[in-house]
């Protein structure tokens, strides 16, 4: 079921919320990139790009230091990621609302997991990323059958784990 068809599912028991817990919104939007339009899935991995790109080139990272940096903020987003996605999506009133991007930004890390920090593997990355996200090739989709932040955040992560074997691929023979 589409997003805008479960929205007005009268069956849907997910109604909007008054309040809104503004950790999870900050968190599930991350930094507000998903508010961004047109595509807000675009913009959350871009400004996941971004910030490795920031600690790529701006702090000089090392590949391993910047490999554990990509780490850490992977594991953020899990454990920070799906609880924020669940209570987000528990106050919007929405199944998997799209402006719900902590998801992109985790794909797309673990997308750039291994690559050299320059423009041409960031890129790549950037692409074989939102690539597998969008036509959720067999088992991606799947994951989106999670409960709640579960299956906002997993597909996404199954998606970035394709973007990381097929760009390490590339690495290899090109």
């Amino acid at each position: 079921m589409s997003e805008k068809n479960a929205q007005n599912d009268p069956n849907n028991d997910h109604t909007p919320s008054a309040q809104k817990t503004a950790w999870a919104w900050v968190v599930a939007t991350f930094f507000g990139s998903g508010c961004l339009k047109p595509g807000p899935g675009t913009w959350g991995s871009a400004a996941a790009l971004v910030l490795w790109a920031a600690a790529a080139w701006g702090l000089h990272l090392s590949a391993t230091a910047l490999a554990l940096a990509l780490a850490i903020g992977i594991a953020f987003t899990l454990l920070c990621g799906i609880p924020a996605a669940t209570i987000v999506e528990r106050e919007s009133g929405r199944i998997d609302p799209g402006f719900v991007v902590v998801d992109e930004a985790a794909g797309q890390w673990i997308a750039l997991l291994w690559a050299p920090a320059d423009w041409r593997h960031g890129l790549l990355a950037f692409v074989l990323f939102r690539l597998f996200d969008i036509t959720k090739p067999f088992p991606v989709r799947r994951f989106e059958r999670l409960p709640g932040g579960w299956g906002i955040v997993f597909d996404d992560v199954a998606a970035g784990l394709y973007a990381l074997g097929i760009a390490s691929l590339a690495r290899i023979w090109f």
